[in-house]
């Protein structure tokens, strides 16, 4: 039974329906939201536990920080059989700060590509965008909670400190008209993985959307199980 290089899995070792955060220690957290869950997997960043939903088997996994680990992570799990995405993640605001309080956090509908790994999949005109039906399902499931979520756009950034240290990078200016740009064009949230996720699971006919928040992560992850809880009658 051969294994993935970076995430030694291999098939059956995961459902179709995988939450990915970027930290492996917030995997166990996520693992304890499921039934049955059983770590199957540790290697570098990559930590894969899998239980059930509804009687159904799904998985987390983690991603890394970043966008090229986070392609090798979906890269791998699609080979292995999964199929359906959700990331699972804190962002920073990139709408006025009072505005943003009104929102539990932000279900992102797509991404800006503000990247590099995603030019080695095609070239910068192709969205990166959520599949409407995980979206959709993330809203619904958010609804039934009491949660406010705000839908939108995130910017996916290759820099932590180019967001939040713009100041001690030599092309700050650059840094500073590209946030300013994001915010008039109402770009929701800021983070590092979205856009390749999306984009990969785009070409790869596969589905991905992602929940993000402020800094409470435990509505977040509910949120995310009673979605896939969701997808899960639909799908049968």
């Amino acid at each position: 039974m051969d294994k993935q290089y970076h995430t030694q899995l291999a098939v059956g070792d995961v459902g179709r329906y995988v939450f990915l955060p970027g930290d492996p220690f917030r995997t166990d957290l996520i693992a304890g939201f499921l039934d049955d869950a059983k770590l199957i997997a540790h290697h570098r960043e990559h930590k894969t536990w899998t239980g059930t939903l509804n009687g159904v088997k799904v998985s987390v996994t983690s991603t890394g920080m970043g966008c090229p680990s986070t392609a090798i992570a979906v890269e791998e799990l699609i080979k292995v059989g999964a199929d359906t995405f959700i990331r699972i993640g804190t962002a920073g605001p990139v709408k006025d700060p009072e505005d943003c309080e009104k929102y539990d956090g932000t279900i992102v509908t797509a991404a800006v590509r503000d990247e590099g790994t995603t030019l080695h999949y095609v070239p910068a005109g192709y969205p990166a965008v959520a599949d409407r039906h995980v979206v959709a399902a993330l809203s619904n499931a958010a609804k039934a909670k009491g949660m406010n979520y705000l839908e939108g756009i995130s910017q996916s950034k290759d820099s932590f400190f180019g967001e939040t240290d713009p100041d001690s990078s030599p092309v700050s200016s650059r840094l500073k008209t590209r946030w300013e740009a994001w915010r008039r064009g109402n770009v929701a949230c800021s983070e590092m993985e979205c856009a390749a996720l999306f984009v990969i699971s785009s070409i790869r006919r596969k589905r991905a959307a992602a929940i993000m928040n402020w800094g409470c992560m435990d509505n977040t992850i509910q949120v995310a199980c009673d979605a896939v809880k969701l997808l899960i009658q639909e799908d049968t």
